[in-house]
């Protein structure tokens, strides 16, 4: 039986639920709202209350907020002045007083045109182009991205499965997608739990780095996160959550790894040899596959001289040893990048001595509330207004749309040194300004802290001063040194110092740009996937390859989001251009979809292109962004408008019906 169009992680908040709103609201005086108004989002709570009374003078005007182009630091309440604020705030309360004493009715059934105007409240006049995708990321009145099809209505009587490998955020939304359309599948993971990288990473601290809330489906939207920015139990209980709610664990084969696919053309399916968790090994059977192991689940270990003759314990963060008791020891912590930020500073209490190997600082992005919890009146909001939550997420994923996008262009033009731009300059100076705060008495420290590339070449991390205040501490040391090998006692220096420690932690990222390895995948004539690309992977849409026909590819090459969005938006265009060639096999009575060389050439050239026109890109620091061949394989450099028009359906140029 096809799934719901959508999955209900609670009731409370949810459009359809009136009757508890009132009865809640009933139980608040005029100083409770006021105090539950004071804690909350308000450009997004007026929209929720328009659509809610229909009461439009809610979303004036001189109500909405300027949206100014992002900056380093997000402007509170998108920018209003105090006075706009203050008003804003009043209407809010009136509203809410209002349909608590029964003078304003609530009438949850919005007319088209009253749904664009308050979308446009939010996005200042967002273009038409623009309405399509924002009605799917709203996910108000409608699942946008369910397939709108079903196997027995394209093709009744035929047969056809896929098979998923992977059972973390992509794949859960394979998985949906597949079920609400009624094709038979079967999930594989290697795992014995859903939630891919968020199952296998637990180090101290770990947590989302997006908004909690555009970090979620549009089809399963949350109104009780604890933060903003959640904890990784918050978010490996939303994903399980999903699994359950949505029915999908029926079909997820844990403990399962895939070996090797091969494409059989005569039969044109797929035949995908596995290991099961018994070490048995089998061979199944599918019409089409769906990859969806991501590009942050194989630990990059460096390559440092005696690595394995070190005495004491070692051990990657995305592989932290469970119960793992650091109180009074000496660690090293090798590397700076999005993980050590959040190991260090957790653990820089309980250990004691720190060493922290630093090879590139990262640049830090001023994000005050990383860590503070959801205030009392706004959860109250989010959890008893229909929809507010909902508009919360819509004005967060607008607020990041096209983000920061324009303070990384690069301008030919421009030959001011340590930036690629006017506005990238801008960033600059404000990121130095943020940092020189946060080291005023220690010069030395400050000095080593200060990135020497371009911002933006390299992940840009939060920071709410828990990296400053760690580093501060007497027994913690920011080693800057060069590695030149890992003795049996602990980390040697470039400069002969050898730094004993009974713990070293490699918070050195993921072999991101080694995509399905390492499994082998022959298509077409017997192409190897991995030779055809020589380490230098590409996919037309980030999804296909050409000769692997039936093969899509999730959170694949050049879909991953650096200053823009959250990469949930792009795993859900994917399977939605997936369901579409799916649907366009099934109801033309092909066999399988193919890409075209020409359309696959093309879209790397345009994908190459615009990187090159990046901080990423136009910088020459190593990051994980690159291959080894210096070439961004990683990045989606384009607006994010783009890729949803990109992936609404196949274009018929670029591809190949068998």
């Amino acid at each position: 039986m096809p799934a719901p169009e959508t999955v209900a992680t609670d009731r409370t908040g949810s459009p359809d639920n009136v009757p508890a709103f009132l009865a809640a609201l009933a139980q608040l005086d005029d100083d409770a709202l006021r105090g539950a108004v004071e804690d909350a989002e308000i450009p997004a709570l007026l929209a929720a209350l328009a659509h809610l009374t229909g009461d439009m003078s809610l979303v004036a005007e001189d109500l909405r907020a300027p949206m100014h182009s992002l900056q380093a630091q997000v402007a509170p309440q998108g920018g209003m002045s105090p006075e706009a604020l203050t008003a804003a705030r009043a209407a809010a309360v009136d509203a809410l007083r209002r349909v608590r004493d029964g003078a304003l009715r609530v009438d949850t059934a919005s007319a088209p045109e009253r749904m664009a105007a308050l979308m446009r409240f939010l996005t200042g006049n967002a273009g038409d182009e623009y309405l399509p995708l924002l009605e799917h990321e709203l996910g108000l009145t409608r699942d946008v991205g369910a397939p709108g099809w079903t196997l027995d209505e394209v093709a009744p009587g035929r047969e056809f499965s896929v098979v998923v490998i992977g059972a973390g955020m992509s794949g859960l939304v394979a998985a949906h997608r597949l079920e609400q359309a009624g094709v038979p599948f079967t999930v594989l993971e290697k795992n014995d739990d859903v939630g891919g990288t968020w199952l296998e990473n637990d180090y101290p601290g770990c947590r989302l780095d997006t908004n909690n809330f555009a970090y979620s489906y549009s089809f399963a939207q949350k109104p009780d996160w604890p933060y903003q920015f959640s904890a990784q139990a918050d978010i490996r209980s939303y994903f399980s959550d999903v699994a359950t709610r949505a029915g999908l664990r029926r079909h997820i084969r844990f403990g399962t790894t895939v070996l090797a696919l091969a494409y059989d053309e005569d039969a044109a399916v797929w035949r995908v040899r596995i290991r099961g968790a018994d070490s048995a090994e089998e061979t199944l059977v599918a019409n089409a596959v769906v990859s969806a192991v991501g590009q942050l689940n194989q630990p990059n270990y460096p390559d440092i001289p005696g690595r394995d003759r070190f005495e004491g314990l070692a051990m990657h963060s995305a592989r932290w040893v469970p119960g793992t008791d650091l109180t009074g020891l000496r660690v090293g912590v090798v590397g700076t990048g999005a993980s050590a930020y959040q190991i260090v500073p957790s653990i820089a209490d309980e250990v004691g001595e720190l060493r922290v190997f630093q090879r590139n600082a990262p640049w830090m992005l001023p994000t005050p509330g990383y860590h503070r919890a959801i205030p009392s009146g706004l959860s109250w909001l989010f959890q008893h207004v229909p929809g507010y939550h909902q508009w919360f997420r819509f004005w967060q994923f607008w607020v990041a749309a096209e983000g920061r996008l324009h303070l990384v262009g690069v301008d030919p033009e421009w030959t001011e040194p340590d930036s690629v731009s006017a506005p990238n300059a801008m960033l600059r100076r404000q990121l130095l300004a943020h940092l020189a705060t946060q080291y005023p008495d220690r010069p030395d420290l400050l000095e080593k802290v200060t990135p020497t590339y371009v911002a933006g070449a390299k992940r840009m991390l939060r920071d709410n001063g828990v990296w400053a205040a760690a580093l501060h501490q007497p027994h913690v040391h920011l080693v800057t040194d060069g590695i030149s090998e890992i003795t049996p006692k602990g980390v040697r220096t470039v400069d002969g110092v050898e730094h004993e420690l009974d713990v070293i932690v490699y918070a050195t990222g993921f072999l991101a740009s080694e995509f399905l390895s390492p499994m082998t995948v022959t298509g077409r004539g017997g192409v190897d996937l991995h030779a055809q690309w020589d380490g230098d992977a590409r996919a037309y849409l980030g999804i296909t390859v050409p000769e692997f026909p039936n093969l899509f590819s999730l959170y694949g090459p050049n879909t991953n989001l650096v200053v823009t969005g959250s990469i949930i938006y792009m795993a859900e265009c994917a399977i939605e251009y997936t369901m579409q060639c799916l649907r366009t096999v099934l109801t033309g009575g092909h066999r399988a979809i193919d890409t075209r060389s020409t359309a696959y050439d093309a879209f790397a050239e345009s994908v190459d292109r615009e990187n090159r026109s990046k901080a990423w890109g136009a910088s020459g620091v190593s990051s994980w962004y690159k291959n080894d061949r210096g070439r961004v394989t990683q990045n989606w450099p384009f607006p994010l408008l783009t890729y949803w028009q990109l992936t609404r359906e196949p274009d018929p140029a670029a591809v190949e019906l068998l």
